[in-house]
Parts: C-alpha cells; sequence; structure tokens
C-alpha cells in the first residue's frame, strides 16, 4: 500500500555531510522477478558492467517462477555475492520492489526490468543528472529492439506516434521536469517519503508513485542522455495480453484520479469505440439495403470510419517495411491493431469498473 514505510537507510544523495568528500553515493539495483529465464541473465550482466564506481548491490526478488528462472538466479548470486536475491512471494511487481528496496542498502535506488539491457553508462549519467538537479527521480528512454520480425514490428510500434503516441520515454524529447519517467533513479529519501509503490497497483504503479512525488514537491526529470534497450514480448498472446492489463490499468488510474490524466490516454478507447460502432453502423446498413430499405445507403456510410483506420494502419505498416524490413512492415499490420484495440478494450472496461477481479490482470 501507499502508505507503507520502511526505517532503511534514508541517505540523500544530496547530503554531502553523509559521504566523504568526492565519494560517489552508493547505488542498489532493484529488480523484480517472475518466469523470465529469458532474459534475466542478460539483464543483471548489464548491472554488473556498469562504469559507475561507487559501491553497489543488486536486490532481485524473485517471485514464484516455474521456467527455470529460480535456478537461474540463484546459480548467479552463488557465483557473485554482490547479487541478492530475496522472496517476493506474491510476484507482483510493486510488490516485488519494495522488498527489494527494503532489502537494499544505499541512498540511490535504481528500479530494473528483466526485460531491459541498461547501457554502461546508465548509472554515471543519472547520479550525476541526480547531484546535478537534486530530482526525486530521474528516468530517461525505452527503446524497445527486437531480434525477430514480429519483435522488431512491435519496437516500432513503441518508438512510433503511430503506436503509443510518442510519449517522451518513448521516442525521446528534451531534458526537463516530466509527468513520468521509464524505470527511474531515486532517492531513497523521496521514496520513503511518499511510501513507496503502491502495492494495489499491478501495472501503471511507476507513473501513480510518480504523481505522489510530484504532489510531494519532489521533480521527476527527464533526460534523453538515458536510453535503455527493452525486449517486447515476443509472440502476439502475450503483446495482447500484455496490452489488455496495460489499458486495464490505466482506465482505473484515469478513473481514480481523472485530472492527473491527460486527454491522449482516452485516445484508442475512443478510436475502439467509433470503429467498433462504425462497423456495426455499416452492418445494418448492408442489411437494411438488403431488404431494400432507404436508410440502408446512409448506413453504410458507417463503413468509412474502420475504412480509414484501416487504411492508416496500411500505411502504418509500409512505412515500417520501408524502414526495417518487408517482414517486419507484414507483422506491423497485425501488431499496430493488437495494440490498440487490446489497450483501448482494457481502458474502456477499467475505467468503467467492469472487471471482476482487476489485481489479477498483471500482463505477464
Amino acid at each position: 500500500m501507499h502508505e507503507r514505510r520502511t526505517d532503511a537507510m534514508t541517505d540523500s544523495p544530496t547530503t554531502r555531510s553523509a559521504q566523504p568528500a568526492g565519494a560517489l553515493p552508493g547505488v542498489s539495483y532493484v529488480m523484480p522477478v517472475l518466469n523470465e529465464v529469458t532474459h534475466v541473465e542478460a539483464a543483471i550482466a548489464s548491472l554488473l558492467d556498469q562504469d559507475y564506481t561507487g559501491p553497489f548491490d543488486v536486490i532481485v526478488a524473485l517471485g514464484p517462477s516455474i521456467d527455470g528462472t529460480t535456478e537461474l538466479v540463484e546459480r548467479l548470486s552463488r557465483v557473485d555475492p554482490r547479487i541478492r536475491v530475496i522472496e517476493n512471494p506474491t510476484g507482483s511487481t510493486p510488490s516485488g520492489l519494495n522488498v527489494a528496496i527494503e532489502a537494499s542498502q544505499h541512498p540511490i535506488v535504481v528500479r530494473v526490468d528483466a526485460h531491459s539491457l541498461l547501457p554502461r553508462d546508465y548509472t554515471r549519467i543519472a547520479v550525476a543528472t541526480m547531484l546535478r538537479t537534486d530530482a526525486a527521480n530521474v528516468g530517461g528512454i525505452m527503446k524497445a529492439e527486437g531480434t525477430t520480425p514480429f519483435e522488431s514490428a512491435v519496437a516500432l510500434a513503441y518508438g512510433s506516434k503511430a503506436g503509443l503516441g510518442g510519449g517522451a520515454h518513448h521516442v525521446g524529447g528534451s531534458e526537463g521536469p516530466a509527468e513520468t519517467v521509464y524505470l527511474g533513479v531515486f532517492q531513497r529519501e523521496w521514496l520513503t517519503r511518499v511510501g513507496l509503490f503502491d502495492e494495489d497497483i499491478r501495472r501503471g504503479q511507476d507513473w501513480e508513485l510518480n504523481r505522489r512525488l510530484r504532489d510531494a514537491g519532489g521533480t521527476v526529470w527527464f533526460t534523453p542522455e538515458l536510453v535503455v534497450v527493452y525486449r517486447p514480448r515476443p509472440s502476439l498472446e502475450r503483446l495482447a495480453r500484455q496490452f489488455f492489463s496495460t489499458g486495464l490499468w490505466r482506465g482505473e488510474l484515469a478513473r481514480r484520479f481523472f485530472s492527473a490524466n491527460a486527454l491522449k490516454y482516452f485516445v484508442p478507447p475512443v478510436m475502439v469505440l467509433v470503429a467498433v460502432l462504425g462497423a456495426v453502423v455499416g452492418v445494418v446498413g448492408a442489411i437494411v439495403t438488403g431488404l431494400g430499405g432507404a436508410a440502408g445507403p446512409w448506413l453504410l456510410l458507417g463503413f468509412v470510419v474502420p475504412g480509414v483506420y484501416l487504411l492508416f494502419v496500411a500505411v502504418s505498416a509500409l512505412a515500417a517495411g520501408l524502414r526495417a524490413g518487408a517482414r517486419t512492415g507484414v507483422w506491423f499490420l497485425v501488431v499496430l491493431p493488437c495494440i490498440h484495440f487490446s489497450w483501448g478494450l482494457g481502458f474502456l472496461l477499467g475505467f468503467g469498473k467492469l472487471t471482476s477481479n482487476i489485481t489479477a490482470h498483471n500482463g505477464r
């Protein structure tokens, strides 16, 4: 819950008296992991390979995995004592982050995702930016990269305005205060002040935490110098599940904190409604026309709306194909509607409080 507090070390990196003169503040990497045997080893290796010269530790909050992740992570911790594995019984992301933060020891907390690969200079740049700006949270760009044509299509959707709307943490932008950022490098003092992550929010918990940081007077700082490689979901089923869950929780958050939500979040659900209604009206028009009704031809105009959307998808897929190859372009024809409709439908259900157990949807 967001009221939660911890008695762990609360020195701020901006409190110079807590550090020897000229010393870099210590950093704790916190990573919730559940069934990530494919990606977690590379993610952890990117942490151990950082060029940051200050002290650090890696806290892996391990959920009840069944794919070999448990054995892999425990083996890594035996080889390198800087890696600590702790139990996350619920397996949820916010609870994993919270138990990892409470188990860590340094004044700067770096959130890490098992699908993410940090560049070698990530921590060095983030800490330098934090010391320069005194921001409560510093973050940058999620650069999605795929290893297959399908994943490449998903990556292009992540990084385009046609896919996810073109937020700065997906496509870049100018350095400065932001609503939210990808992952996050936090001053522990600020995390404990606002009560860590809300464990009732299974997705979108980063946005909600950043909202509380800003409301408490902290600064969330975006810098395009921080670019993190992210590996997309490898199948259409997992992609649809991920975006349905993301949309569901975004709708839930939009209902809880309506004034804090930008209009851009309502674009996909409105598009879903309009496209579906247009198709329904067009089908009714076709039936009425077949029966000789005078209104039929007018109702057929409903097909214009989904037709325009399909044209938009086709043009976007053509651009993707020219940029990344024909196979990626073909997959883009499927990926883009999957993202839009999964996210949009989820949003409508979440905003309307039409799901019986929203906490069961974690996007995995």
